[in-house]
């Protein structure tokens, strides 16, 4: 054989192998997440029969099948919606095909959720299917009384719309709010299963949805590019294969992160480790060790053969195999949501003697507060920690790379970031968020905290500024991080937000539509609007304190006296709110914060008063600190004014002053002249 013959062998051979795997990957996916989950269901006896109305074989072992197929369709769905908005050119064919893609994922999900919808209301009526009026009055009731139906219902609901909307938005900014509408439909699957029955529920809410979400932006984005590889251009593999491969990283390791927090939950201590529910936990993390190798040699070896043009058949096997260790971790998952853990999942509510404040919030009664507390006492929320070590590590990685290529980031500008963050992740994780739940002055500290000083140190930081000048610009026609920033920084809808009147209505109207509506106790109750409160604080201090101080660029910047007005005006606002709570004598929410059945601290009411002290007094010292923010860049910019006139009347030897003398001489001859 010559070899352009043995070349052109090979040539064949290279163009059967992708299409060949792009059957081979899924189905390898499929069978080892189908097999993972019989053999872990009939290991942990998650489909054995119950002593007491059973459902039956069917149910047994088909609301477990279905629940994966709704992992895997809303992995599909989501994947291929985060490589559709940052990955592929508008006008390719693998848009098209990534989005038709998505539409597919998330019709999959919709049926998967609705059977498992259906198989979930059969396991727990244990009633036979008929299409009686009873049967149906039955599930009505579940849609819509019952909590766990409710949140297959809105799963469903919201699965069918990303399906809809995947169909009819071919825009990709409008995909961007797609995407992030259809990691909301996580949310609902993150709040049930053996998240809803512990004592630590918030801590396992939240681990749960974290795995759930970056597990399928991992396992989905995977699938996508081995689905659309036919589509993509010449070189286009290597490219999208990098920028997927940081979004993998980042995947592996929150998705490692939430699992161990979520097994710590329910296996206890190493004893569990040796239970049925143990070593399928095991099972998972050594599949997610093999991920984690994959994942290794894709970034150290693979990669870089694929964007030198080396397109070879261990690429593709390599992906064919990291998929069926992801099925062997999917079918594992979706097995250990049916089988009894270690530890009981018997919530603080159903004890024997629940006290008032595990009635109210599931927990019990912290100690005392005293200020050592403060430091000593700490409740992780998972979300938080981990989203403010990702900033400090990507605002520190931005630093080095502009200085690796010789330019200079002030320091003034990482520490004041780096400082927020860390305050931002006391609060959200030490003793503030330990007794805000129960005494309404700490709340108002974190409040305080969280729409002011956290907001004033991240501003400072110029994060928008930084990423503008340390994220590369793309030059294939693809949204990265900077074309986003930028397309974000000059949208009608930032313009409208970062105006400085706008921010501060937002900024200080917020406090009385938040304490005197149904905000404030679905965030006080809920761990849910919890997190929406903290999000709300957080974007409001930082659009107020950006549109007054701000050093990234904006689309419209306030005159400095304007600036000064608007902060008079509202710490004015901020003293009245305050001042209304201390002289208040009705409690906001006394069936919460005045039943907590304390027996230490102040009273209900006195800490109320208490709290409206906290957002008078300190609560003023970051605006007061913006102030002189203001009125330091007021003065800088008068002085950068004098002196580029003072150079423009050098360059130019006074012309403009002599010309305005001369005109003042043309006008007093004037009127003499008329005499």
């Amino acid at each position: 054989m010559t070899r352009a013959q043995r070349s052109g062998s090979v040539e064949r051979i290279m163009v059967v192998m992708p299409r060949t795997l792009r059957v081979a990957g899924p189905a390898a996916l499929l069978a080892a997440a189908l097999l993972a989950l019989v053999l872990a269901l009939g290991y942990g006896g998650g489909a054995a029969p119950l002593a007491l109305l059973d459902p039956g074989p069917v149910v047994r072992w088909g609301l477990p099948a279905a629940k994966l197929v709704v992992n895997l369709g809303a992995a599909l769905a989501i994947g291929a919606l985060l490589l559709t908005c940052f990955a592929f050119r508008r006008d390719s064919p693998a848009y098209n095909r990534s989005l038709d893609l998505a539409a597919a994922g998330a019709g999959l999900w919709t049926v998967a959720a609705t059977a498992t919808a259906f198989f979930t209301f059969l396991s727990i009526y244990a009633v036979p299917v008929t299409l009686d009026e009873r049967f149906g009055a039955q599930l009505s009731t579940f849609f819509t009384t019952i909590e766990l139906g409710q949140a297959w219902l809105a799963t469903i609901l919201i699965a069918a719309g990303v399906t809809v909307l995947c169909f009819a938005v071919r825009n990709q900014t409008a995909l961007a709010f797609v995407f992030g509408f259809a990691v909301i439909g996580l949310v609902p699957m993150a709040r049930q299963g053996h998240a809803g029955g512990t004592e630590n529920h918030d801590e396992a809410v939240s681990a749960l949805l974290l795995h759930l979400i970056f597990a399928a932006v991992w396992l989905g984005g995977l699938l996508v590019i081995l689905l659309v590889r036919k589509q993509l251009a010449e070189g286009e593999l290597g490219r999208v294969l990098t920028r997927y491969s940081t979004v993998a990283l980042v995947s592996f390791v929150v998705v490692a992160i939430s699992g161990y927090v979520s097994a710590a939950i329910r296996v206890g201590g190493f004893d569990g480790l040796g239970t049925e529910y143990g070593v399928l936990v095991l099972v998972k993390v050594a599949a997610l060790g093999a991920l984690g190798l994959f994942g290794l040699v894709h970034r150290r070896v693979l990669i870089d053969r694929i964007v030198r043009g080396d397109e070879g058949r261990p690429f593709w096997l390599f992906v064919v195999a990291e998929l069926a260790f992801m099925g062997i971790a999917s079918g594992v998952a979706s097995a250990l949501a049916r089988t009894a853990p270690p530890v009981d999942e018997v919530a603080a509510t159903d004890q024997t003697a629940p006290t008032p404040a595990e009635l109210l919030t599931g927990e019990a009664l912290p100690p005392e507060l005293t200020t050592a507390r403060y430091f000593t006492e700490w409740r992780i929320d998972l979300v938080w920690l981990l989203l403010t070590a990702f900033l400090a590590f990507f605002y520190v990685a931005a630093v080095v790379r502009l200085h690796r290529r010789g330019d200079r980031w002030p320091l003034r500008r990482t520490l004041p970031w780096l400082a927020g963050l860390a305050l931002l992740a006391y609060v959200t994780n030490g003793g503030v968020n330990v007794y805000e739940s129960y005494l309404f002055s700490v709340h108002m500290l974190a409040h305080m905290l969280l729409t002011m000083a956290v907001p004033l140190l991240l501003v400072l930081g110029a994060p928008i500024t930084l990423g503008l000048r340390a994220i590369r610009k793309r030059e294939d026609g693809t949204r990265g991080g900077r074309e986003w920033l930028l397309l974000f920084v000059h949208s009608k809808f930032a313009a409208v937000l970062t105006n400085p009147i706008v921010a501060a209505v937002i900024w200080a109207g917020s406090l009385w539509l938040f304490y005197y509506s149904p905000l404030f106790r679905w965030a006080t109750t809920d761990h849910l609007g919890h997190q929406w409160m903290i999000v709300h604080f957080l974007l409001s201090g930082f659009l107020f304190a950006q549109a007054l101080v701000g050093i990234d660029p904006l689309p419209y910047r306030a005159p400095y006296p304007l600036r000064l007005v608007l902060l008079l005006a509202t710490m004015a606002f901020h003293a009245f709110f305050g001042l209304a709570l201390m002289q208040g004598t009705g409690l906001l929410l006394a069936d919460w914060y005045g039943a907590m059945g304390r027996d230490w601290g102040l009273s209900a009411l006195a800490d109320q008063q208490a709290g409206g002290g906290i957002a008078w007094s300190i609560g003023e010292i970051p605006t007061l600190a913006m102030a002189v923010l203001v009125a330091v860049q007021w003065s800088r910019s008068d002085a950068r004014e004098t002196k580029r006139l003072d150079r423009q009347a050098e360059r130019t030897n006074d012309a403009e002053l002599n010309e305005y003398n001369e005109m003042l001489a043309r006008m007093q001859k004037t009127p003499t002249s008329r005499r």
